[in-house]
């Protein structure tokens, strides 16, 4: 039996959890989520629990089994709390700004503004640190996968380079720096010195 796949998930107040037609149904206060469930998972709801279980001992059921019960716990939380990843811009003259519709304006060391589109369930809120006039932004929304994705991509923009740490990061993302040329010891040693 996987260790994952027994755990019981505690459904908040206000979370409901059906199967229907082969798919898993969360619907909670932050709205609905909904995904397919493969052949041999059996999900129950017993009280407050939900309770994922298999019909064998197949090794893609058991595969699936743990996964199933952790993308179902991810689903819970979402739809009763809601997930976010914070995007920490850094860099002299990095901005952003949320225009219309929820589109995210970014100058970030191109010659031209970066425009970051919502995925669907998806909002951005952009704001500056008063102490270190840093921008951030937050992405926030019901579905773990689709937040992780919308962070990724945005970081994906301007990766944080090691020299002088400058790009999108995540908070607490620790960059490993490098030295710098004028950082590397010794005196002449190029090609044209003394033998």
């Amino acid at each position: 039996m996987s260790r994952i796949g027994k755990l019981p998930i505690t459904l908040p107040a206000g979370v409901e959890v059906s199967r229907e037609n082969g798919h898993v149904v969360v619907k909670g206060p932050r709205g609905s989520l909904e995904r397919p469930v493969a052949a041999g998972i059996d999900i129950r709801v017993e009280g407050n629990q939900v309770l994922v279980g298999r019909d064998s001992d197949d090794q893609q059921v058991r595969a699936l089994h743990g996964l199933t019960r952790s993308l179902l716990a991810n689903m819970v939380q979402g739809v009763s709390q809601g997930y976010e990843r914070v995007l920490d811009i850094v860099g002299v003259g990095f901005r952003a700004e949320l225009v219309k519709n929820g589109v995210v304006r970014m100058q970030v060391g191109y010659s031209h503004l970066v425009e970051i589109h919502p995925k669907p369930g998806i909002t951005f809120e952009v704001a500056q640190e008063t102490n270190t006039r840093m921008f951030y932004l937050r992405v926030k929304g019901i579905d773990k996968e689709v937040v992780g994705q919308q962070a990724a991509e945005i970081r994906s923009l301007k990766k944080p380079e090691p020299y002088k740490g400058k790009g999108i990061r995540y908070r607490g993302e620790v960059v490993r720096r490098k030295a710098g040329k004028s950082a590397k010891g010794g005196k002449g040693g190029g090609k044209g010195g003394k033998k």
